[in-house]
């Protein structure tokens, strides 16, 4: 192994010892460097600025349209009739406000999870703001830390490091003095320091670690999905805006701005505009309510991804027990002096820097001897499953150990394993120290290794584990525990949890993908399980069809948490760990998990109702456009009739039905799930609404005939549309019904109301028609409910 002086630090260039420099930088370094603006200076931010939050809120392609048609509006028509131009500025800036919340969420959760590294300076060492590090720091780490700037290794004590995410190379790479390493990277075993040689943007991984943790609201099938149907409609929108266009200018005898007017009345609603807003704010509520709970959402649409996922990758430590360990028994094997195995165990606990759950119970349990000095060491690593030390025991004597899996440490048929299989079967366990003779650096070193004593540890189950496994159970989402303990072991603690199934010892597990699935769909424990094999197995999970999330909090689940399509990492993991998480719980608590599900299931659920609701009205729209086109009529509204329509039908509704609580499991096929019902909902209100249209120009006549006929037409579209709104909120409870009578409510003030009467043009002739209307609208309602089942049967979603 690699020694270093205390006292003496490593060129970067010429890694030879300087005295004194191993001490850092000294404050008048830093000071010089700042000024200099050689800082770590890469504006890494979990979410979008307030100017990008404006510019994404604002300038969009149906603002624009709307905003040209508000525009023509106010030039032609009266202020009713551009009423729909303030709705789009208040919603535009509900979006700006609820996004700008998220955003002071994410990022002051941001600064709480945010790892800081070990810098040595002034000979002290202390944790700092990553852009607080300035070329030539001297940065200390260990098992888990990541490298977040490039440098040169100064110090290095069987230095392992995972360069598995810059290169795709799975292998650690053993680094020694004078080795570059790349920020990127991280620690799996060993510890040491390295001295910074590029930072801020000149550093590797600056630009990707500044993409990968900006706050995004791409990647999710939801926003796809929306995405697609607004390009169909933009599509439908031009050449059906012309045809009406050109048929009002031909059939109006009323002057150029009402054909105008009636024109823009027809081409508004037609645009879906606040159904990207709502789901922007949907997504901005669901990560302040996450954040409540001390939950970082690092990406939006995890939120979603973590709703569609049917199964569950949990690491046993960390997040089914919690990071401590005591020890409850010492078993000496082969009559070996239990005073001299407390020495040794206790020299083993000292000679870690770094020490994990296991060792740390070990210091605590054994005393270290003063005597006994560390020549060598081996630092725990998740593919080895061992460590271990030599000492000189301070009478001239010198020995090495070994601590690690008993079944890794030992042959097949030792006598050791038979007492460790029954300590497993209890939930316990259980580490091996053996004695070895050869050199730790050798590869075969476990060879001939003497087993000395059996090292008993009982893991501290997390209290929230069992109700949040029976969370997901109930909600149809399996969890497999993936650890890279004995599989024994973990079945016993897993059986504890009340999770039942076939336990698995990793290591018989195919290597080809299908059979490996095939596998896994028969198994839920799975032990012994090296970091590679969970990246293999999340691999082979996703191949076999299911959308897949994985819990972690050590570095030796990095590769599966990157690799899985949502990976969630505890506030108190690994920074590597946290680093490619999409969600990181800082509480440390699994319990969370079920709020994170419930959230992305009530986006979900939420905005596929809320989106039949808008595109419902996209469909009547484009049929009515074509309609009077080929009719060559009178375009039957105005826009201040659609505006208060699609107000009460549309978007006061849809607002609140969007951030109602929904546990509905997501289900996949956005796109068609929603125009199954958007198709059919909009062709019937179309014609049913032109069937009344046309019946009125029949039956009325003389001056103020058009707005007779207007009212009529927008009596049978508003009860049509409220039919819709009523399906949409089912099932019903008491605020579902109380929102559905207050919008009726509403629409029945303006008709009753003689100055509500003339602000909207609205006023009902006679009493033939408006009834004819209410019976139209009735029948309608009644063929729309048959539609809706029969849909139901037909196309299943």
């Amino acid at each position: 192994m690699t020694h270093i002086d205390a006292g003496a630090e490593l060129d970067p260039v010429h890694p030879v010892a300087l005295p004194g420099r191993a001490r850092g930088l000294t404050a008048a370094e830093v000071a010089e460097r700042v000024a200099r603006g050689e800082v770590n200076d890469v504006p890494v931010r979990s979410s979008r600025s307030m100017t990008e939050i404006v510019r994404a809120n604002v300038f969009t392609r149906f603002n624009a349209i709307i905003g040209a048609l508000w525009v023509i509006m106010l030039c032609v028509a009266p202020f009713q009739d551009s009423l729909f131009g303030y709705v789009i500025i208040a919603n535009t800036g509900i979006g700006i406000i609820q996004e700008w919340r998220a955003k002071k969420t994410l990022d002051s959760l941001a600064v709480i999870g945010e790892a800081k590294p070990t810098v040595r300076r002034d000979g002290r060492a202390a944790g700092i703001s990553t852009s607080e590090i300035v070329l030539g720091d001297l940065i200390e780490i260990g098992p888990g830390d990541k490298i977040v700037v490039d440098g040169s290794c100064v110090e290095a004590d069987g230095l392992e490091i995972d360069e598995s995410l810059l290169t795709g190379e799975a292998d650690p790479v053993l680094k020694h003095a004078g080795d570059e390493v790349m920020s990127g990277s991280f620690v799996v075993a060993g510890g040491g320091a390295f001295a910074a040689t590029k930072v801020g943007r000149e550093a590797y991984a600056a630009q990707l670690a500044e993409e990968a943790s900006r706050f995004t609201l791409v990647h999710s099938e939801l926003r796809t999905g929306i995405s697609t149907i607004l390009k169909y409609v933009t599509w439908m929108m031009i050449p059906t805006a012309i045809g009406l266009g050109i048929s009002q200018l031909v059939v109006k005898q009323h002057g150029l701005k009402d054909s105008i007017a009636r024109t823009v009345g027809g081409i508004v609603p037609m645009v879906p505009e606040g159904l990207v807003l709502l789901t922007s704010v949907a997504f901005a509520i669901g990560v302040i309510r996450l954040g409540r709970k001390q939950c970082l959402v690092q990406e939006l649409p995890a939120i979603e991804g973590l709703a569609r996922v049917d199964t569950v990758c949990l690491d046993k430590t960390g997040t089914l027990t919690e990071g401590g360990m005591d020890v409850t028994e010492l078993r000496p094997l082969d009559g070996g002096d239990e005073t001299y195995i407390r020495r040794v165990l206790g020299a083993l606990g000292e000679s870690d820097p770094r020490p994990n759950a296991s060792l740390q119970a070990i210091i605590a349990a054994f005393p270290d001897s003063e005597e006994w000095r560390c020549t060598q060491s081996l630092p725990f690593s998740s593919a080895r499953k061992y460590s271990g030390a030599a000492f000189s025991e301070g009478d001239g004597e010198t020995s090495a150990w070994l601590l690690g899996a008993p079944d890794v440490l030992l042959p097949a048929g030792d006598p050791a394993l038979a007492e460790t299989e029954r300590l497993n079967e209890q939930g316990l366990r259980v580490l091996l120290l053996a004695g070895v003779a050869k050199d730790l650096d050798d590869p075969a070193v476990t060879e001939g290794a003497r087993p000395t004593a059996l090292v008993v540890l009982e893991q501290r189950l997390r209290p929230d584990a069992a109700d949040t496994l029976r969370y997901f159970d109930e909600q149809n989402v399996r969890a497999k525990v993936i650890s890279g303990d004995n599989a024994v072991s973990v079945g016993a603690v897993a059986a504890k949890l009340g999770l039942s199934g076939e336990t698995v010892d990793a290591r018989g597990l195919p290597a080809e993908q299908e059979a490996m699935a095939k596998a896994l769909d028969e198994g839920t424990v799975f032990g012994r399980v090296t970091p590679q094999q969970k990246r293999d197995m999340v691999g082979a999970l996703q191949s076999n069809g299911h959308t897949v999330a994985m819990t972690g909090d050590g570095v030796n689940d990095v590769l599966a948490l990157k690799d899985a399509d949502i990976g969630v990492s505890m506030g108190s993991g690994s920074e590597a760990t946290r680093a490619v998480a999409q969600i990181v719980l800082l509480d440390n608590s699994f319990a969370t998990l079920p709020s994170v599900v419930a959230e992305g299931r009530r986006v979900i659920g939420n905005i596929t109702r809320v989106a039949t609701l808008f595109l419902v009205k996209t469909v009547y729209s484009v049929l009515l456009a074509v309609l009077v086109a080929c009719w060559q009529v009178e375009y039957p509204f105005l826009p201040r009739h659609l505006t208060l329509l699609s107000t009460l039908t549309i978007g006061v509704p849809a607002f609140f039905l969007a951030l109602a609580p929904n546990k509905e499991r997501a289900r996949p096929n956005f796109v068609r799930r929603v125009m199954r019902y958007s198709i059919p909902g909009g062709v019937l209100a179309g014609v049913a609404t032109f069937v009344t249209y046309l019946m009125a120009r029949h039956y009325y006549s003389g001056p103020g005939a058009l707005d007779a006929e207007t009212s009529a037409a927008t009596l049978t579209l508003f009860l049509i549309s409220m039919w819709v709104l009523a399906i949409i909120a089912r099932p019903y409870t008491w605020w579902r019904v109380c929102l559905v009578a207050a919008m009726a409510g509403a629409f029945l003030l303006v008709l009753v109301v003689p100055w509500l009467q003339h602000f909207f043009a609205l006023k009902l002739v006679g009493s033939v028609m408006p009834w004819i209307a209410v019976a139209i609208a009735a029948v309608a309602a009644a063929v729309l409910e048959l539609l809706w089942r029969l849909v139901d049967r037909r196309f299943p979603a």
